[in-house]
């Protein structure tokens, strides 16, 4: 703790440096302040007067429109110079009392910022921090980190941030009713509005689910009901009651409670859960039951025919680079990716979940998308006034029996 202190009076010292320092370039900067918003209207009106002489030479504006624009530009510069102040002549002398001002500044600084520190500062944090082992000494194992956690929130109890992150090392390290308490204390000191409260719950009562050997029981079933009522979509929750029915072989249920949490899932817990509905579904097959319709294992993919319309042929070059994008309809960021050259053309090539940018903005994330090509001039994957493009919209990303043709025949302007 000592260095901190340290660390401290340093920091105030160079503070209260900062304090005084304006005030003696006060003189300076008085004088320099006229001149530089001088020069800065000079140089806007050299460029604004560059880009109207730019825009004549391009046949965009009529010799009378420059003249008149040009006018008015030098009308600005000549009102924006008489609205100067004149630079204030000989030296600015410091008064007693604006000396005192900032002395009495100065010394407010370390004040204030103790008095926060005791008030909003964490020393017992990083009391805990200082106690851990140093970097040359190894890095701490997982008992030390949960008891130095366990340490922190026992000094700052109501901390959910802290709670949470104990609650998933205790569920990770398969220790279930110690997750299950520390799921208790998140809900108990997170606000009941704030938009992972939902979420949460169903934490807590997948942990109950795993403490109680995966066999459910009414106070499980009550905690699912009730993050349910908040969030009928709540991905955990959803998770149990399908796990449930299908330990109860009760398969088509199980398929309802995984699609309904397919819907707000991504990522890993996606594919988890149409994994479960295909074992759901094999299930129902095995035992000759009737499966439902199920659009959400249908493979998201495109296979697209990309050709160069023959017209711009011309305007190309072999080693150009073609991009081949599919977006969301009206969105930006790409959910497939592709790279490629124009003397590749003409290509056939098939866009899906593994081309994605991010594992959240994926081709199956969306019922119908945009797809085009793009021949880019700069190489870059912008469209740059030039570019040869060609655009389709909107096409399924699933159910598609034949390849969908792209034609590039446009150009960017």
């Amino acid at each position: 703790m000592t260095n901190l202190w340290i660390g401290i009076g340093l920091l105030t010292l160079i503070a209260i440096a900062i304090m005084f320092w304006p005030l003696l370039r006060y003189q300076r900067l008085v004088r320099s302040e006229a001149a530089e918003r001088q020069q800065q209207n000079i140089d806007i009106f050299r460029e604004r007067l560059a880009e109207l002489e730019n825009e004549r030479e391009q046949g965009t504006l009529a010799d009378e429109e420059f003249a008149t624009l040009k006018l008015e530009l030098e009308r600005n510069l000549l009102i924006d110079a008489e609205d100067q102040p004149a630079p204030t002549v000989g030296r600015t002398r410091i008064g007693q009392s604006q000396l005192v001002t900032v002395t009495l500044l100065a010394l407010m600084i370390p004040a204030a910022a103790l008095g926060l520190y005791n008030h909003l500062g964490r020393a017992n944090d990083l009391a805990v921090a200082l106690n851990m082992p140093a970097p040359g000494e190894g890095q701490p194992s997982l008992e030390q980190a949960v008891a130095a956690l366990e340490q922190q929130l026992a000094n700052d109890p109501e901390n959910p941030e802290g709670w949470y992150l104990l609650a998933n090392t205790e569920m990770n390290s398969g220790n279930y009713a110690a997750g299950v308490q520390a799921f208790e204390q998140v809900l108990k000191y997170l606000p009941e509005d704030a938009p992972q409260y939902p979420s949460v719950m169903g934490q807590l009562a997948q942990a109950m689910y795993f403490a109680n050997e995966g066999r459910m029981t009414d106070s499980i079933r009550s905690q699912i009901d009730a993050t349910l009522a908040l969030e009928p979509y709540e991905i955990a929750a959803l998770g149990l009651l399908g796990i449930d029915a299908y330990e109860q072989q009760n398969y088509t249920g199980a398929i309802e409670h995984w699609r309904k949490a397919l819907i707000n899932a991504d990522g890993a817990a996606a594919e988890s859960l149409r994994s479960g509905i295909m074992r759901a579904r094999d299930e129902l097959v095995a035992a000759g039951q009737p499966v439902p319709d199920l659009p959400e294992l249908a493979e998201a993919r495109i296979v697209l025919q990309v050709s160069l319309a023959p017209e711009l042929a011309d305007r190309v070059d072999p080693e150009q680079t073609l991009f081949i994008f599919a977006r969301p309809v009206g969105g930006r960021m790409p959910l497939a990716a592709v790279k490629r050259q124009v003397k590749d053309l003409p290509l056939e090539i098939e866009l899906n979940d593994s081309m994605a940018m991010t594992p959240q903005a994926r081709l199956s994330s969306q019922q119908v998308v945009e797809v085009s090509a793009r021949v880019s001039l700069s190489g870059q994957p912008m469209p740059q006034p030039g570019d040869l493009q060609g655009l389709l919209s909107p096409i399924a990303t699933t159910g598609n029996a034949e390849p969908v043709t792209l034609v590039i025949d446009q150009v960017v302007q």
